[in-house]
C-alpha cells in the first residue's frame, strides 16, 4: 500500500496570555510562600504548612505547568481520512472518509456549545479544541456521532477538505 500523503497538518498549543496568567498565579503564590517560609524563616499564612508540603505543592504545580505547556492538538487530513491527537491524553485516532457522513469547517461558540476549550462534551457532541471559534465539524455515519476539531487555519482546512473528500 502506498504511503498516504498528508495535505493538511496543524498542531496547536495553549498559548493564550490570559490563560497562562491564570495558570501562573498559584505557582507564583507558592514560590512566594516558599521564599517567605524557607529563606526568611517566617511561617507563610495563618495556618502554615510544613516546608515539605510547600515544596511538594510547588513541584506538583510545576509538573502541571510543564504538562500544560506541551499539551497539543494535532489534526491531519489526507485522501484516506482524518487523523487527530490530543497529547498527552490519547494517541493518534483515525477516521476514514467512508465513516464520515458530513464534514464542514464552521464557526462555533466554545463556551455555549461545549463549555470551553480542551476535550469537551456538549450538546453538539465532542469537541477537541485549543483556542478560537473555528473548527472542522464531522458527523459520522455510525450513530450520527458528532466530533468538532478546532483549527486556527480555517481557510487552509476548507481548501484541503475540498481536495481530499471523495466526490
Amino acid at each position: 500500500m502506498a504511503t498516504d500523503i498528508i495535505l493538511f497538518s496543524e498542531r496547536q498549543y495553549f498559548r493564550q496570555w490570559w490563560l497562562w496568567g491564570l495558570l501562573l498565579m498559584p505557582f507564583g503564590l507558592i514560590l512566594y510562600g516558599l521564599y517567605v517560609q524557607l529563606v526568611q524563616g517566617i511561617p507563610f499564612g495563618n495556618n502554615p504548612g510544613s516546608n515539605e508540603m510547600l515544596i511538594g505543592v510547588a513541584v506538583f504545580l510545576l509538573l502541571m505547568l510543564v504538562a500544560f505547556y506541551f499539551m497539543s492538538l494535532q489534526v491531519e487530513l489526507s485522501r484516506a481520512g482524518i487523523r487527530y491527537r490530543f497529547f498527552p491524553f490519547f494517541g493518534s485516532r483515525f477516521i476514514a472518509w467512508e465513516e464520515v457522513a458530513e464534514a464542514e469547517v464552521r464557526q462555533y461558540q466554545p463556551l455555549k456549545e461545549y463549555g470551553g476549550w480542551g476535550i469537551k462534551y456538549g450538546s453538539g457532541g465532542t469537541a477537541y479544541n485549543v483556542s478560537g471559534n473555528m473548527g472542522l465539524q464531522l458527523v459520522l455515519h455510525k450513530n450520527n456521532k458528532r466530533i468538532l476539531l478546532g483549527t486556527q487555519q480555517p481557510e487552509a482546512l476548507r481548501l484541503a477538505l475540498q481536495k481530499m473528500r471523495p466526490h
